[in-house]
Parts: structure tokens; sequence; C-alpha cells
């Protein structure tokens, strides 16, 4: 499984959310695919004001402060589909 991460260079909460992430990793078996919205103008248009935004199967799971345990329930649905 593959959990997109979209955030920015310079990005405290950034790095915050990816550092939850990383936790979450040693108990569930998904990679991490950080995407910087600045790459792209339409993924910095949708997300600007919303990173960082943590995506599972194409739906926005979290965003801002992200929640450890809103990821984990996600990803638990998701592992167990």
């Amino acid at each position: 499984m593959v959990v997109n991460l979209y955030s920015k260079v310079d990005c405290p909460l950034c790095e915050k959310a990816k550092a939850v992430l990383q936790e979450l990793q040693k108990e569930y078996d998904f990679q991490i695919n950080e995407i910087d919205i600045y790459s792209d103008d339409a993924l910095l248009e949708k997300y600007q004001l919303m990173i960082p935004v943590v995506e599972i199967d194409g739906e926005e799971i979290d965003y801002g402060m992200i929640q450890k345990e809103i990821v984990r329930k996600r990803l638990l649905r998701e592992l167990n589909s």
C-alpha cells in the first residue's frame, strides 16, 4: 500500500506529518510517497492552504495537524479489506 503525503519544502507541519507516518510504518506495512505540491500547478492550487495532506487510495484522510489515530484507523480499514 502507498500513502501519499502532499507537502512542500520548509514546512514544519509537513515534517511532523512525515514523522507520524514513519511511526505508523513500524506497525503497518506501507510506503510513503512524498509529493511536493510545487512540482505541479494543479496540486499547488488544490492543496496550497491545506498542506500537509495525507491521502490513501485516492481519499484525503487528514490535513494540517495530522492525527495519528485518524490515519491509523484508515490504514486498518484498508489493510482489512
